[in-house]
């Protein structure tokens, strides 16, 4: 049916569907279709837990090895960040975010971490677009992101790294809250 409807092969969609599926996106019903995958807390939680020590590697490995260019781009995205947070402005918010991430995977130079990165990170985008609105804190969560942003444009890995243990958190808190919001 997808492929009539878009006028492609079957084998892309196939393959497209199978990615999909890796990332977790979807669940593959044999012989009766394909359904978007459930968004839980559980699932969360667990993934909060990988995300945490892959993004620490990240930050401190782009606060060590960042060119200049590149800290001149993450101080810009602090100040842009700061900006969403004053403005409550979640549009921005995720624009800058998205550049924030690929920014950060790009200066840490390890193609393992950034490939963790890319699969926990539309995860947990997912997971926070859908709920946001009803438990996020956009203007706290902007802040923890330009500090993160701020420590690798300074080159402290340590504060990079602590400054992400503090996004977490937040994040956590966050995912818990999704709950009580929930009831």
């Amino acid at each position: 049916m997808l492929s009539r409807r878009l006028g492609i092969g079957r084998t892309p969609i196939r393959e497209a569907l199978q990615r999909l599926a890796r990332e977790r996106l979807v669940t593959i019903l044999p012989r009766r279709g394909v359904i978007v995958s459930d968004i839980n807390v559980k699932s969360q939680l667990r993934l909060l837990e990988a995300r945490r020590e892959v993004e620490r590697l990240v930050a401190r490995s782009a606060a060590r090895r960042a060119s200049a260019e590149e800290r001149k781009q993450f101080a810009e995205i602090a100040e842009r960040f700061e900006r969403s947070a004053l403005q409550n402005d979640d549009t921005m918010f995720m624009r800058v975010d998205r550049m924030f991430n690929d920014l950060s995977v790009s200066a840490a130079r390890n193609e393992f971490a950034a490939g963790a990165m890319g699969l926990m990170q539309a995860l947990s985008r997912r997971f926070w677009y859908h709920h946001y609105k009803q438990a996020a804190d956009l203007p706290e969560t902007a802040q923890l992101h330009a500090d993160i942003a701020r420590a690798i444009a300074a080159a402290d890995e340590s504060a990079a790294a602590a400054a992400t243990d503090r996004l977490l958190d937040q994040i956590e808190f966050f995912t818990r809250a999704t709950v009580s919001a929930e009831s």
